[in-house]
């Protein structure tokens, strides 16, 4: 693999403002991506990668049962607790720090709601799976805090490597959260591009300051410099250019 000097300008930035915007009252939601009403030509996907919403659910709130098939379905819960139930059986609540799976295949039905006396706050993410009409299922786990600090765990793969969920698709999911000065070097394969994500806080990418809500296209095969400003907490999706 080549490494190329990390620059700026391998990056296309999408700044929080210019996300789509819905708000009901009880939930408030911010689209990368074309969503629900919401629809953009520009930006409708970012290879498999088909859905960021970054939602606010208010106490004792959420989403009834739907449906959803041939689709992976990753949650990330930022602040508050995300009850979960499915038509496979599961139930579960979820807290910071915790990462949601759900392969949907040939269909499954769930609910997902603020089960506590804050708001809740996450991050829904849909991946395109790379077969369709596969069996259900359902994945959880919790990375400890130390895993993420100051560097990119790996969360979620095609293969479960260390200790990441499993998805049907040729993407990988990392999270970091980067106090002030914590910075970490990152380098994509060649024939690889990323999408990043920044949850909350501030950090400086190939020295470009990213806050909460923004988002960025990484060309493939780039070099990364990812250092924290301001307590950010940031996911990234490696996938195929």
């Amino acid at each position: 693999m080549t490494t190329r000097p990390a620059t700026p300008d391998v990056l296309t930035i999408r700044r929080a403002h210019e996300r789509g915007h819905a708000n009901h009252g009880w939930l408030d939601a911010n689209h990368t991506f074309s969503f629900a009403s919401y629809r953009d030509p520009r930006w409708t996907h970012f290879g498999p990668l088909r859905v960021i919403n970054q939602d606010r659910v208010q106490p004792r709130q959420g989403f009834g049962t739907h449906g959803h098939e041939d689709m992976e379905i990753v949650t990330y819960v930022l602040d508050g607790v995300l009850e979960h139930k499915d038509s496979m059986g599961n139930g579960s609540q979820m807290r910071h720090g915790e990462v949601q799976l759900m392969s949907a295949g040939t269909g499954v039905t769930h609910s997902e709601f603020n089960a506590g006396d804050d708001e809740l706050h996450l991050l829904q993410m849909w991946v395109f799976p790379a077969e369709n009409g596969y069996t259900p299922r359902y994945e959880q786990k919790k990375f400890d805090a130390s895993e993420r600090r100051g560097q990119l765990r790996l969360v979620v793969s095609p293969d479960g490597v260390d200790g990441s969920l499993t998805i049907g698709q040729d993407v990988r999911l990392f999270a970091g959260e980067f106090t002030n000065g914590e910075r970490t070097d990152f380098q994509l394969a060649e024939g690889r591009s990323a999408w990043i994500h920044v949850a909350r806080g501030t950090v400086r990418i190939n020295g470009q300051e990213l806050s909460g809500g923004d988002g960025a296209a990484v060309d493939a095969g780039a070099a990364l410099e990812i250092e924290g400003v301001d307590g950010g907490e940031l996911v990234m999706w490696d996938l195929v250019a």
